[in-house]
């Protein structure tokens, strides 16, 4: 009888081990319920037979009167918190001030409870929570109750392991509409969930919540001669534990980068939460030389995921306008970290918005990111009003010039043609695509910087470099976004003259103008030196043009900024880019889809243009060419039906040639 006990014990844990570890049923249902009441007829008829590691444990039998206080031998330290790549790149940083070329170790930080399990002759014999990381409380008996964890580890070992106990999203979903029907509260979240189930007194409550858990940590991994993390982790999960297949390793912080990028997007996926990312460094030796520091080790950091949702104070409402005329109020807010961004300003729309939501100035606040981009107020905590706030009242003329508005719709509107807006439409002109083409500073970005004082003038452009960490205190700019738009500012200082001229405004002078004057005088100082008799014979320019551009370089404010744009080694000269006219590209329309090796597709649409072609984004019947790099897509598929052109990237470069 004994031995048949041991042996429905040792095929049903496996059958446990097979299931919830590794997702490969090894045994029907319909078997392992028949094995599963052959051991329990055993055991009622034999209760001195009974075992401690028994699958009939984890159907929650046991009620205890209270938690025991266990000591953990090694701490359980917890990590310091980073919020955004900078703070990533830092770390490595630092690493690698003491460490020549570290690998890492990256992880998905699952939302849950830490658990350290101890098992003596492989047999589970403690679980315990983490505590303040030196005591925590013993949940063994709810622990047994998890069947992604072994009771039994078929192998005569003594081993800690440490790791996560969660509630996956889909049994979170289903208690909460079972509890819904029952009239009782619901549920905050699947952390909640996972940590008050684990701390019940009687184990059925814990058995029913059908936790999981995985485990990421091996605290003594020397007693087993490993010398890698990761070597660690593939060691637990050849003991049967369940450890993340998504663990992975790292050379380079580029890679670590990467994996934040992809897990920040495709977190939904997975089957549970997730609140960040854990970055450890491989070698157990070089975590060793790196040490900790009072708190937290230094080898290892959780790079959190930003909040989806979070609350602030609501100082003030004040008004920006757009590039329509547009009169929208904002709200000024107490500074708060809301994915990865400081946010120190929220859109509020309109004033129908604004009395809709009952919004008031000193409110306590919810703000979202919609699409993950534009912070928003999204409601009022009204439980937290004290009485001190104020209505909102919106004002009946424009914050800039001072002129009357005009509501159309839910909107207000400035109608004066004179009112500042004009200098931001300049600006947004400047940047533009067919002008300087200074990519990451579009229309928004341009009101933001002007409603904030940064931008005031073109010349400010060029002193942006200047405000760099507080451009970043800004919602919605990241340090890497804020260095791509610098860095292209920077490279708009190359452009050819005919650019610059379209760029500065002048009326009239559209592209084809910019290039005539710019080919015909070859530098600005030509230009500006010239007279109106001059100009006028000038082919394809007349008269409205040469009084327009002669007027334009005689107006002090205009030479003040051409001398400004000069300190700043804006170009002034004529870069002749000469046209082939026996080209493959002349007034051909060009499409580029999938990656290109050779070329980025921002230098390859460049050439294209110089050339006398034109780059759209769709294909259609009027598109000549399409040029196709790697994993090219639909546009690809789209060219063939029509039987457009198709050239490969190689067969493009030599077509550019000539």
């Amino acid at each position: 009888m004994e031995q048949r006990m041991e042996e429905l014990i040792k095929i049903l844990n496996q059958a446990n081990v097979d299931y919830y570890s590794y997702d490969n049923p090894t045994i029907t249902d319909q078997e392992y319920d028949s094995y599963m009441r052959e051991l329990i007829e055993i055991e009622e008829k034999h209760p001195e037979l009974i075992r401690d590691y028994s699958p009939t444990h984890r159907v929650g039998s046991t009620v205890i009167s209270e938690f025991n206080k266990v000591v953990h031998e090694v701490p359980m330290l917890s990590l310091g918190d980073v919020f955004n790549e900078d703070e990533v790149i830092s770390f490595d940083e630092k690493v690698r001030k003491e460490i020549s070329n570290p690998h890492y170790v990256c992880e998905l930080k699952i939302d849950g409870l830490s658990i350290s399990l101890l098992y003596r002759n492989g047999k589970l014999v403690r679980g315990a929570t983490r505590g303040d990381g030196t005591i925590g409380e013993d949940i063994t008996h709810n622990v047994k109750t998890i069947k992604t964890i072994p009771l039994d580890l078929g192998r005569n070992i003594d081993i800690e392991v440490r790791g996560e106990i969660y509630m996956s999203k889909a049994v979170f979903n289903s208690l909460n509409e079972q509890r819904e029907k029952e009239g009782k509260p619901l549920l905050a979240n699947p952390r909640n969930a996972a940590a008050g189930s684990v701390r019940q007194l009687d184990s059925k409550v814990a058995a029913n919540r059908k936790l999981n858990a995985i485990l990421y940590h091996l605290p003594e991994p020397e007693k087993y001669d490993i010398k890698y993390h990761y070597d660690a982790l593939e060691f637990m999960d050849s003991l049967g534990f369940v450890v993340s297949k998504h663990n992975k390793r790292a050379s380079s912080i580029k890679e670590v980068l990467d994996y934040i990028s992809y897990w920040t997007e495709h977190r939904d996926s997975l089957p549970y939460e997730i609140d960040g990312i854990v970055i450890k460094v491989d070698s157990l030796s070089d975590q060793q030389t790196l040490g900790y520091t009072a708190k937290y080790p230094k080898w290892a950091i959780a790079y959190k995921f930003p909040a989806k949702e979070t609350l602030t104070k609501l100082r003030d409402i004040k008004l920006t306008v757009g590039r329509t005329g547009q009169v929208t109020p904002n709200a000024i807010l107490d500074p708060v970290i809301l994915q990865g961004s400081k946010i120190r300003k929220a859109t509020l729309h309109n004033e129908d918005y604004i009395k809709e939501k009952d919004i008031r100035i000193g409110d306590t606040v919810a703000i979202i990111k919609a699409g993950d981009v534009i912070p928003r107020v999204e409601k009022v905590i009204t439980e937290r009003r004290t009485g001190e706030e104020k209505e909102f009242i919106m004002s009946d003329t424009c914050p800039i010039c001072g002129e009357h508005l005009v509501k159309k719709d839910a909107a207000y509107y400035c109608v004066n043609d004179n009112c500042e807006k004009k200098q931001i439409e300049k600006l947004i002109h400047y940047v533009s695509r067919d002008a300087l083409n200074i990519e990451g500073i579009g229309d928004a970005v341009i009101e933001d910087f002007y409603n904030m004082g940064f931008l005031k003038s073109i010349s400010d452009i060029y002193k942006l470099k200047k405000y760099r960490e507080e451009l970043m205190e800004l919602e919605g700019y990241g340090a890497k976004s804020i260095d791509k738009m610098l860095d292209n500012i920077e490279d708009s200082k190359k452009q050819s003259l005919e650019k610059l001229l379209f760029a500065l405004g002048i009326r009239y002078v559209g592209e084809k103008t910019g290039k005539i004057l710019a080919s015909h005088y070859k530098n600005i100082d030509n230009l500006m030196n010239t007279t109106y008799e001059e100009l006028k014979e000038i082919r394809d320019v007349g008269e409205m043009i040469a009084k327009s551009t002669y007027d334009y370089f005689r107006n002090p404010e205009n030479i003040n900024l051409i001398n400004k744009l000069k300190e700043y080694h804006v170009n002034m000269e004529y870069l002749d880019t000469k046209i082939n006219e026996n080209s493959n590209f002349i007034d051909k329309t060009f499409v580029l889809t999938g990656s290109l090796e050779q070329l980025t597709r921002k230098e390859a649409s460049q050439m294209i243009e110089d050339i006398g072609g034109k780059v759209t984004s769709s294909v259609s019947k009027s598109t000549g060419v399409v040029v196709v790099g790697k994993d090219p897509g639909s546009k690809y598929t789209k060219a063939k039906e029509l039987g457009i052109t198709i050239w490969n990237e190689e067969e493009f470069i030599k077509n550019l040639r000539g």
